[in-house]
């Protein structure tokens, strides 16, 4: 899972990035707020950590940018301002969630781990990623101006990889997040919707946009 970290306390990064790389996090750093907001912009990260005191831009600015570029990737507001307006303000910018400094490491990984659960609802009615392109109101999927139709299923589990493109999805990360299972059974369900679902977005002479990870998961990749 790809995270990126922006923060300027060089300190406080690395003991950040040392414990969720510890946890299995693979994390990218940025430490001004125009570094971080080019980095955010390339969609590879899951979840943004993000602080609101930032040379050059700060947080709240780039959340604000990234936001009306619909771009809907979670993201902790990290602040050493606790009041509430503050608070509410980090929020109202786009925040998902918001933490004060100083904290504790395991506090910082719940709300990771609880952001990455979280189903994602859109703050936009379209989704566009590469040629496809996604109306979640009419339930109506294009590539490259192709209508693809697919089954209710199918819809939600391509919104759910659009929205996390570049990221190796498991399957257990689709069995409960797609399919709302609490519990992983033994099961080729998802192998069997995603290859159904393969064959109505990458048709013959197209660049694939799903691939399989071998021994991972699944991963929706943009060609450059």
């Amino acid at each position: 899972m790809k995270l990126l970290l922006v923060e300027d306390d060089d300190s406080l990064a690395e003991e950040i990035v040392g414990d969720l790389c510890g946890r299995g996090y693979e994390v990218s750093r940025a430490a001004t707020g125009t570094e971080g907001l080019e980095m955010a912009r390339t969609g590879e990260y899951a979840l943004l950590v993000m602080d609101r005191m930032l040379p050059g831009m700060d947080g709240l600015s780039v959340l604000e940018t990234l936001r009306e570029q619909g771009m809907t990737v979670p993201v902790l507001v990290l602040s050493a301002l606790s009041a509430v307006d503050d608070r509410i303000s980090g929020l109202k910018a786009g925040g998902d969630d918001y933490l004060t400094k100083p904290f504790v490491m395991e506090e910082l990984a719940a709300r990771l781990e609880a952001l990455l659960r979280r189903p994602i609802y859109g703050r936009t009615s379209m989704l566009k990623l590469g040629p496809l392109e996604m109306d979640l109101l009419e339930r109506r999927v294009r590539r490259d101006g192709r209508e693809i139709d697919l089954l209710p299923r199918e819809f939600r589990l391509l919104e759910y990889m659009v929205r996390r493109p570049n990221t190796v999805l498991t399957r257990t990360m689709l069995l409960e997040d797609v399919w709302n299972y609490r519990f992983v059974p033994r099961t080729n369900l998802v192998d069997v919707h995603i290859g159904k679902l393969r064959r109505k977005v990458d048709r013959d002479g197209e660049t694939p946009l799903i691939h399989s990870i071998r021994g991972a998961g699944f991963c929706l990749r943009v060609p450059e």
